[in-house]
């Protein structure tokens, strides 16, 4: 279980490091980042088999709505009246 730091973690992901500052805010799925300390600026490390499968699960909903594209949330394309 290697252990990665932020700047790591965002190429290994393939976003920027600020990028992943905001998944981490804002997805309820994404890992959460171990700490290491109490302190504001304390290491803060990703497990990668986690990270691993985060992307995994993004892969499987891609691949479920490719596999079935007439079930889209189309919620945010409702005809106004």
């Amino acid at each position: 279980m290697p252990l990665l730091r932020k700047n790591t973690a965002a190429a290994f992901i393939g976003m920027s490091r600020g990028s992943l500052e905001k998944i981490i805010k804002t997805d309820p799925t994404f890992p959460r980042p171990i700490k290491l300390g109490a302190h504001r600026q304390s290491t803060v490390l990703f497990d990668e088999a986690e990270l691993a499968g985060w992307v995994q699960s993004l892969k499987a909903r891609r691949d479920a709505m490719a596999s079935n594209p007439g079930h889209m949330n189309t919620s945010h394309h409702e005809a106004k009246a």
